[in-house]
């Protein structure tokens, strides 16, 4: 019987992976631009963090976590977001104790058992950022304003921003008493997961995908915020307009997740079926201290690298070819075998892309190999030009051939 992967995971095979190497080169080159830097965590943690991070109600932790008990019989969770670990990371080493505002992005493979269909995976990838140490509104501009560059800049089109502020625990708990009494005459009429949320988290029944149609005349939390958060939102707009960040204001938009406070976010494309967020985030204020450090502020941002990909492919994008092989090396006979060994790992410790031959084909095919390789010049040793200590060096797209010394080979290669 032969195996195949699980079931919600992907083989990334050569030249589709191409493109994630793009998406992701991308990614820590804006990281780089905003001044954030890169941090790696384990793929798993203790269980306990996600189901105080993320928050016990929220699908993530009641349906969608890999969860197993190790051989210490400690529970343990694979990481279903980054936040989390990230947080934990951030307590345990203590970056709290820095002078300067924490700013941290990663990428990497998170996992969530749940249906699969188009977008959605059991492995998938995020990249992510976080920006710990300031309540300022301008940071959360600043983040918002870092996904959109990054959709931007890989090419996607059509990507739009959707912000909305989702109070204090104090604005919530006001605002609940409100939903609660506009739902419960409709409650007969929900899915049975917006019937279970109305007694522990009703602000995520306006979130149901199924639901909308019951929710017309609902209030809007926009209604409920106090002083400190209409500040903190309207001064979130004024800095996106100056960035020139094209918004819009969605009043039901809530995201998954426990740990948000103020402001929330999220990119919508269209493009990947019924799924159309892309990414999103948010501030978490209470965070760092729910989960053992002290009262740190943060904000950030998770982007789901599979939807990007996807969209890239749909929109049929032009991107730039990252595997381009600088020259291919052809030996006939066997002293210009040996030399040609010799060649190719000289022009590969000076920086260029080089192969050869390993199957004793003949020139027609090596040739051939070399154009299915898309290689900018091929490089024909024979035995008399290896006695002339010359190589003859041909241009593939123009076709012009001419004879260069070998000691000169990489350097011509490279003009």
């Amino acid at each position: 019987m032969g195996f195949q992967k699980p079931p919600g995971t992907q083989d990334f095979l050569p030249n589709s992976v191409e493109r994630w190497q793009f998406v992701e080169s991308k990614a820590r080159d804006i990281c780089r631009r905003f001044n954030f830097r890169e941090i790696r965590t384990p793929i798993f943690e203790a269980t306990e963090l996600y189901q105080r991070g993320v928050g016990e109600t929220t699908d993530i932790v009641e349906k969608e976590m890999y969860t197993f008990t190790d051989r210490g019989d400690r529970s343990i969770t694979l990481r279903p977001e980054g936040t989390a670990g990230v947080v934990r990371a951030f307590v345990e080493n203590k970056l709290y104790g820095e002078p300067d505002l924490t700013k941290l992005y990663y990428i990497g493979p998170m996992f969530r058992y749940e249906r699969q269909q188009a977008g959605r995976y059991r492995q998938f990838h995020q990249f992510g950022v976080e920006a710990l140490g300031s309540v300022d509104p301008a940071l959360d501009a600043e983040v918002i304003a870092l996904g959109y560059t990054f959709y931007t800049e890989v090419g996607l089109k059509g990507v739009r921003v959707e912000i909305n502020s989702v109070g204090t625990p104090a604005v919530r708990a006001a605002f609940r008493e409100r939903l609660l009494a506009f739902l419960a005459p409709k409650r007969e009429l929900l899915c049975k997961d917006c019937q279970s949320r109305m007694e522990r988290n009703p602000l995520r029944v306006l979130d149901c995908k199924v639901d909308q149609k019951h929710f017309e005349g609902a209030p809007s939390i926009l209604d409920s915020l106090d002083e400190e958060c209409q500040t903190h939102f309207d001064a979130l707009k004024q800095h996106l307009t100056g960035m020139n960040i094209p918004y819009s204001i969605n009043p039901r938009l809530v995201r998954g997740l426990d740990y948000y406070t103020h402001t929330a976010f999220e990119y919508k494309a269209e493009g990947i079926g019924a799924i159309d967020t892309v990414g999103g985030g948010g501030r978490y204020n209470g965070l760092v201290a729910d989960i053992g450090g002290p009262d740190q502020p943060g904000v950030g941002l998770g982007l789901g690298l599979e939807r990007t990909v996807m969209l890239l492919e749909s929109q049929e994008t032009e991107l730039p070819d990252l595997h381009v092989l600088d020259v291919y090396l052809v030996a006939l006979g066997e002293a210009a075998e040996q030399e040609v060994s010799k060649l190719l790992q000289a022009l590969r410790i000076q920086g260029l892309s080089a192969e050869r031959d390993y199957q004793g084909r003949k020139m027609k095919a090596q040739m051939k190999s070399a154009d299915r390789l898309k290689a900018r010049y091929t490089a024909i040793l024979g035995e008399d030009e290896l006695a002339r200590g010359e190589i003859a060096l041909k241009e593939m797209a123009s076709g012009e051939q001419r004879v260069v010394r070998l000691d000169q080979l990489a350097a011509e290669v490279q003009q």
